[in-house]
């Protein structure tokens, strides 16, 4: 456990001592060293602004794991008083009774005329209610490497549709012998088969959204099988690394050792992949990483651009917080810049603040600035109950289309077939 205090808090707790009162103390949960680094440097400011006493509780990662954990604890009543969350979970977290609905607390803040249009939207369920603080936004788009195409005589033009794409991702592999584009995909890479990737493709097919009017999810439309057609054509191509793809940590070779090196040439990627995927501080850091790697939107599959931008761990409070109003508090303070910022210097997200863009230590990052503008019109799949168990389902679907034991219209009966017995019939439509 991890614990700090500034002097000022602690003599007002010394105050409220000589009244007879203590301060609260307010456990946070946080996983992923980057993150918790980030929450440090700002426990301090959160302590001064609120008189609230912080412990902050290492979680296990990744988001599986972290997932996993909080769930045994909800269920059992207990758990952290605030707590982060996968934007895809939001709503199956609230539906189950676990989250505290902090309509008005967000609504009445300072911070809610500063969030982009989008963040605003992304933290609203389908009544309106806000169950979570947007701090931070993700920002998804396609990343190539601009410096092996254009040494092998391939365009690096934004492609305008899947086919270009594709083609492109083609022509890439046979001047290089690289492998063309890869698309999170299989068991192993959980949640972000569908967050880091899916997702990308499905708001520019020709159903864009998985949740119809009356909420039931649209799993048989026609997108669904299209985006199911592009990987398959993926496969089919030899364009991605499988078999690291079904292994542990399948995202560790082709991102971390793959794409640095050249052997990867296209990926999707989020603005964290300039920071902390391949920045001077990572791991295996791409030399003039924002010139040598450069980003498109991704592409319809009859035309139309997209920045897809989700939820990046949006704060919530433990509806069976000990202390609910203290934790409310805590979590109203981390909408600040201060915050956003440093989850930016240290992992790479977007603030969902419009005027972070303004603050000194933001425009530091040189290359997150260049992206933030995608922000405004950024493109989101809306979410529903049973969202987690969607992406299961493609995880699930598309290791299927990796082991070339069902085409495309097998994978998606696979997604159904899942998502029908855990959630029932009636949940799809």
């Amino acid at each position: 456990m991890l614990k700090r205090r500034l002097w000022a808090t602690t003599m007002l707790m010394a105050g409220l001592a000589g009244q007879g009162a203590l301060a609260q103390t307010v456990r946070i949960a946080e996983h992923r060293q980057a993150r918790i680094d980030a929450l440090e440097a700002v426990v301090p400011a959160i302590e001064e602004a609120t008189g609230i006493d912080i412990e902050v509780v290492e979680y296990p990662g990744p988001d599986r794991e972290y997932v996993a954990k909080l769930i045994t604890e909800l269920r059992a009543g207990s758990g952290p008083d605030v707590f982060s969350l996968p934007g895809s979970d939001v709503v199956d977290f609230a539906t189950a009774g676990y989250l505290v609905d902090l309509t008005e607390d967000i609504q009445a803040s300072e911070a809610w005329g500063q969030f982009f249009p989008v963040a605003q939207q992304l933290a609203a369920d389908a009544e309106g209610r806000i169950f979570v603080t947007p701090t931070m936004l993700a920002a998804q788009q396609l990343y190539f490497r601009r410096d092996v195409l254009e040494e092998a005589g391939i365009s690096t033009e934004q492609p305008q549709t899947w086919d270009e794409l594709l083609q492109r991702a083609i022509d890439a592999k046979a001047a290089t012998g690289a492998y063309g584009l890869l698309m999170p995909m299989g068991l192993t890479w959980g949640g972000g088969a569908f967050n880091e990737g899916f997702f990308h493709l499905l708001a520019g097919s020709s159903t864009p959204q998985l949740v119809t009017e009356d909420g039931k999810l649209a799993l048989n439309s026609e997108g669904v099988l299209e985006v199911m057609g592009f990987y398959e054509q993926l496969v089919a191509n030899d364009l991605l690394p499988v078999d690291p793809l079904l292994g542990p940590d399948p995202w560790t070779i082709p991102k971390y050792e793959m794409f640095p090196s050249g052997e990867l040439l296209i990926t999707t990627c989020g603005s964290w992949c300039y920071i902390f995927d391949w920045g001077p501080q990572s791991s295996n850091p791409i030399p003039d990483v924002t010139e040598a790697v450069g980003t498109w939107a991704v592409p319809g599959r009859e035309g139309g651009l997209h920045v897809l931008v989700s939820l990046n761990h949006p704060w919530a409070v433990n509806a069976n917080a000990a202390d609910a109003e203290a934790a409310r508090q805590v979590v109203m303070a981390m909408a600040s810049v201060d915050l956003m910022t440093s989850y930016a210097a240290n992992e790479g997200n977007l603030p969902a603040r419009r005027d972070a863009a303004e603050d000194p230590g933001f425009q530091e990052l040189t290359a997150l600035v260049q992206v933030m503008g995608g922000l405004e019109n950024g493109t989101f799949v809306a979410s529903a109950p049973g969202f987690s168990v969607v992406a299961e389902g493609v995880a699930r679907a598309t290791e299927a289309l990796l082991l070339k034991q069902a085409d495309a219209a097998g994978a998606q009966a696979i997604l159904v077939d899942y998502v029908s017995s855990a959630l029932g019939p009636d949940a799809i439509e």
